[in-house]
């Protein structure tokens, strides 16, 4: 179990919260969720890339010169991998890169990450209505009141998407939003700071809790 401070949204220490999540085993906390972040890059790819081998360029049927008598070296085709304009030899084709992980594993996984990052994690109290209307000035304020650095990774794990927070926060280049529903291990450990709040926090241990 892990204890965090909760701050106002003013910046000031207003009590405590706790993470109590099932995380995976010392000895194999660090490979399940190398796991997981390998399968969410992976199953991020396109797998699209595509070139063509020298059957599949246009032209080159016809031998370009004869084989003998000319001085210059034997050529079957203008297609060939060595000519400029022919195949590619070992080149891309389109592929599935996703790779499968047990739900359960996934979940744990996520777990694991989100507990190691309690030193990084910033609880605060719910702040949607300080938003009236959206204002990218004041979520920038609240933030460094939080104790997050502008030039940092930041991310907010909301409760609920509330259009006003989402609005003031789009523009700001180092922060991403996620709902406490959407979780994911790449956002979770990538980010310098992760700032939530008691109603996400929550959410987080109700979701995740198995």
């Amino acid at each position: 179990m892990a204890t965090c401070e909760v701050k106002n949204w003013q910046g000031e220490k207003v009590g405590e919260a706790t993470l109590e999540l099932k995380i995976a085993k010392e000895e194999n906390a660090a490979h399940i969720v190398h796991r997981a972040l390998v399968r969410q890059l992976a199953n991020a790819r396109q797998g699209t890339a595509s070139t063509k081998t020298r059957s599949e360029v246009r032209g080159g049927g016809r031998k370009p010169w004869r084989q003998k008598g000319t001085g210059r070296a034997r050529a079957g085709s203008i297609r060939s991998p060595l000519w400029r304009g022919g195949g590619v030899i070992f080149g891309p084709k389109p592929r599935d890169y996703s790779k499968k992980m047990n739900r359960q594993e996934r979940r744990l996984a996520l777990r694991t990450a989100f507990q190691s990052r309690t030193e990084d994690l910033i609880v605060v109290e719910e702040f949607a209505e300080q938003f009236s209307q959206p204002k990218t000035k004041d979520l920038i304020a609240a933030l460094t009141r939080w104790g997050i650095d502008p030039d940092k990774k930041a991310l907010l794990i909301l409760p609920e998407k509330a259009d006003s927070v989402y609005l003031s926060g789009r523009n700001i280049a180092n922060l991403k939003m996620i709902l406490a529903t959407h979780l994911n291990v790449y956002d979770v450990l990538v980010a310098d700071k992760i700032v939530t709040t008691n109603l996400a926090l929550k959410t987080i241990q109700e979701v995740y809790s198995d």
